[in-house]
C-alpha cells in the first residue's frame, strides 16, 4: 500500500457541549458579531456592545453638519412622498386617512435608533395595507363597525411587532429566507394587479364595491355598478395617472432628475386639492378625503383588543403581514446597501421593525416597514445616515400640527392614481421572463404566488408559493446530487465525467463517486440505490475482466452532516459491497461526519486505513492492490504516466 502524503485526522470527538455550542453559534450567530471584542478592555466591550444593539450610538458621535445637509434634503424629499402615500395606503387599508400620516411620524424616530440601514426610509406599504384589510375585514366590517375594525388593526400591528422582535432577538432571520426571490416577485406582482384593479373604484367614482380582493370579484363589482360611473372622475384620474407615469419615464431616461418623480405625488395632491376646492368637485361626482384633524398621534394602547373572539384573526394578520413586511424591508435595505458596498444586519432590522410596530400600535399607527419607492427616493436624494428618517418625522410632525386640514380636499381619484402609478412599477414581468428562461421550477413558484394572489387571495397565493418552494427544498434533500468523477489529463484533478465528458478519464477498476449534500434518513435509501446503480452501470458498460470494479471511493467533501440512519446505510452498503468483492474507501470526511463515524464505531469496522484526505491519495493507494491484475508492470507504469 502507498503511504499518503497527508493522513486524515482521527482526533477524539468533541464533547456534546462543545459541538452543541458550535452548532448554535453557526446557526444563530453566523456573522460572529462579538469576535472583535475578545481582547478589548471591559469598558470598551460595554461601549461596543451598546453600539451593536443600538446602532444610533455608532454613527451619531461622528455625525457632522456636512452629513446633515444631505440628510436634510433627503428627509424633506421623502416627506413629500410620505404624505400622499400615507393618505393613499390608509384608504387602501380602509382606515381614516389621518392614520396614514400618524404612521409616518413615530416609526421613523424608532428606526433611526435601532435600524442598521443608512438608506431605508420607513413608511406604510400597499401590499400589507391590503392584506390587513382583507384579513381583518372577515371579522369586522370597516363600514358597519369602523371603531372595532380600527382597534383590530392596532392589535394586529402589535402582534406584528411582537413577532418581528422575537425573531430578531432569537436570531431567527433564517425564517425570512423561506420567502424566496421567486415568491416575492410573484407575490408583489399579483398584489400590484389586484391593487390596481381595486383603484378602478376611485377612478370611476363607484360607491358600492366588493370586499373581496380577487381579480374576478373586483371586475364584476366594477362592471356591475356601471350606473355609478362618473366620467368627470375618470377624466381627472386619467390625467393624473398620465402625469405620474410621465414623471417616472423622465426619471428612467435621466436618473439625475429623480426628484421630478419623487415630488410628483405631492404635486398631484396639491393640484387635486386646489381643483376640488375651486371647482366644487363633490358636486360633480368627485369624492374627496374629508375631514383631517390637526394634532399629533393620540395614544391607542387602551384600544388593543385581546378578546378571544377576535384573537385568532388578529394574530394571523399580524404574523402574515409581519413576515411579508420583514421580507420586503430587509430585501430592500440589503439591495441598496450592496450598491454602496455596505452591509445590513437582518436580525437588527427585525428588532427595529418590531419596535416600530409595537410602539406604533401604542400611538395610533398601523403596520410600517421599508417601502421600495420611498427608500429609492431616499437613496437617490443622497441620504448619508438614518437621520433622514428623523428629518421626515419632524416634517410630518409639522404637517400634523399645522397643515393636515389642507389635505382634506384631496380627491379620492388623485389617491387612486398615485397608488396605481406606484403599483405598475411592481409588476416585474422582465424578471418573470428571466425566471422562465433560467429555471422553470422557479418560474412555477413565481406564478403560483402571482396567480394565487390575483385569483384566490393574498394569503392563499403566498402559502401556495412557499409550499412549492419548500417542496423543492425537500426534493433537494431527498434526492441529493451525486456524480461520477474522472481524472483530468496531466493533473491531479477529478471532475464530473458528465460535465467534462471529453477531458475526464475514469480509473480502471476504481469507481470514484462524489456526494454533495447532508446524509439524512430522508435520502439514505436513494443514496444507497444510486451508488449501487452506478456500480451496475459501470460493470455493465465494461466487457473487460480487468476493469471490474474492485474499489469504490466516496468523496464526502460536500457532506456537511450525517445522522444515524446515514451511518446504518453506510454499514449496509459496505456489507453489499463485500459480497460483490468491492472495497469501500472514504475520502475527506468533514469533522461532523467523521465524529459520528467514530462514535458509532464505523471507522473501526471499515478500518482507519480506508480513510484518505484526497482522491489522488486514495486512487494511488488502491492502484497497488490492482497491480496483480495488470498484464505487466510496464502497462501499469504507462497508465500512471498518461494520467489514467
Amino acid at each position: 500500500m502507498r503511504n499518503p502524503t497527508h493522513a486524515v485526522n482521527f482526533a477524539a470527538p468533541r464533547g456534546f457541549a462543545a459541538a452543541f455550542k458550535a452548532d448554535c453559534k453557526e446557526t444563530f450567530f453566523p456573522d460572529d458579531p462579538f469576535h472583535k471584542l475578545k481582547h478589548e478592555k471591559p469598558s470598551r466591550k460595554l461601549k461596543k456592545t451598546i453600539q451593536y444593539f443600538i446602532p444610533l450610538f455608532e454613527w451619531l458621535p461622528n455625525y457632522n453638519l456636512r452629513l446633515f445637509r444631505y440628510d436634510l434634503l433627503a428627509g424633506i424629499t421623502i416627506t413629500s412622498l410620505a404624505i400622499p402615500q400615507g393618505i393613499s395606503y390608509a384608504k387602501l387599508a380602509n382606515i381614516p386617512p389621518i392614520y396614514g400620516l400618524y404612521s409616518s411620524f413615530i416609526p421613523p424616530f424608532v428606526y433611526a435608533i435601532f435600524g442598521s440601514s443608512k438608506h431605508l426610509a420607513v413608511g406604510t406599504v400597499a401590499a400589507c395595507s391590503l392584506l390587513l384589510s382583507e384579513t381583518i375585514g372577515t371579522k369586522a366590517s370597516p363600514k358597519d363597525n369602523p371603531t372595532l375594525y380600527l382597534h383590530l388593526i392596532f392589535t394586529s400591528t402589535f402582534f406584528t411587532g411582537i413577532f418581528q422582535t422575537a425573531l430578531g432577538f432569537l436570531r431567527l432571520g433564517i425564517l425570512v429566507d423561506f420567502l424566496s426571490h421567486s415568491t416575492i416577485t410573484g407575490f408583489m406582482g399579483g398584489t400590484a394587479i389586484i391593487i390596481c384593479l381595486q383603484q378602478l373604484r376611485g377612478i370611476f367614482g363607484v360607491k358600492h364595491f366588493t370586499t373581496h380582493t380577487d381579480v374576478v370579484s373586483v371586475l364584476q363589482a366594477v362592471f356591475r355598478h356601471r350606473d355609478e360611473w362618473r366620467w368627470q372622475s375618470a377624466v381627472v384620474g386619467v390625467i393624473f395617472l398620465a402625469f405620474l407615469q410621465f414623471t417616472r419615464y423622465v426619471r428612467q431616461k435621466r436618473p439625475k432628475l429623480f426628484w421630478v418623480s419623487a415630488i410628483a405625488p405631492m404635486v398631484v395632491v396639491v393640484v387635486g386639492c386646489l381643483f376640488a376646492y375651486f371647482a366644487h368637485a363633490e358636486k360633480h361626482g368627485i369624492n374627496i378625503v374629508g375631514d383631517l384633524k390637526k394634532g399629533l398621534n393620540p395614544p391607542s394602547i387602551q384600544y388593543l383588543n385581546f378578546d378571544p373572539q377576535y384573537l385568532p384573526v388578529t394574530v394571523r394578520a399580524g404574523l402574515v403581514t409581519g413576515l411579508v413586511a420583514m421580507a420586503e424591508g430587509m430585501a430592500i435595505g440589503r439591495s441598496f446597501a450592496i450598491m454602496k458596498n455596505e452591509q445590513t444586519d437582518g436580525n437588527k432590522e427585525m428588532v427595529a421593525f418590531g419596535f416600530m410596530n409595537i410602539i406604533g400600535s401604542f400611538t395610533s399607527c398601523y403596520l410600517t416597514t421599508g417601502p421600495f419607492s420611498k427608500t429609492a427616493v431616499n437613496f437617490n436624494a443622497g441620504c448619508r445616515t438614518a437621520m433622514s428618517n428623523v428629518v421626515m418625522g419632524l416634517c410630518m410632525m409639522l404637517t400634523l400640527l399645522f397643515l393636515a386640514p389642507l389635505f382634506s380636499y384631496t380627491p379620492l381619484v388623485a389617491l387612486s392614481a398615485i397608488i396605481m402609478s406606484a403599483m405598475l412599477g411592481l409588476i416585474n414581468y422582465e424578471e418573470m421572463i428571466h425566471l422562465y428562461k433560467v429555471d422553470k421550477f422557479d418560474f412555477v413558484i413565481c406564478m403560483a404566488a402571482f396567480l394565487g394572489v390575483s385569483f384566490i387571495s393574498m394569503d392563499v397565493g403566498l402559502m401556495l408559493s412557499v409550499g412549492l418552494a419548500l417542496l423543492r427544498a425537500l426534493l433537494y434533500v431527498a434526492r441529493p446530487a451525486a456524480c461520477k468523477l474522472g481524472k483530468l489529463p496531466n493533473s491531479n484533478l477529478y471532475r464530473d465525467t458528465e460535465q467534462y465528458p471529453a477531458g475526464s478519464t475514469p480509473v480502471p477498476g476504481i469507481l470514484v463517486l462524489q456526494l454533495g449534500s447532508p446524509i439524512y434518513f430522508a435520502n439514505c435509501t436513494y443514496i444507497r440505490e444510486r451508488v449501487l446503480r452506478y456500480i451496475q452501470e459501470e460493470q455493465g458498460a465494461s466487457d473487460s475482466k480487468t476493469d471490474v470494479i474492485e474499489h469504490l471511493l466516496l468523496d464526502l467533501s460536500g457532506v456537511s452532516s450525517i445522522d444515524m440512519t446515514g451511518i446504518e446505510t453506510f454499514v449496509e452498503l459496505r456489507r453489499i459491497l463485500i459480497s460483490k468483492g468491492i472495497k469501500l474507501v472514504i475520502v475527506n470526511p468533514r469533522i461532523e461526519v467523521l465524529e459520528k463515524m467514530t462514535l458509532s464505531k464505523f471507522t473501526d469496522d471499515i478500518g482507519k486505513e480506508s480513510f484518505y484526505l484526497s482522491i489522488e491519495d486514495a486512487v494511488q493507494s488502491c492502484r497497488f492492490s490492482l497491480l496483480p491484475n495488470k498484464t505487466t508492470l510496464e502497462e501499469f507504469l504507462n497508465d500512471v504516466q498518461t494520467g489514467v
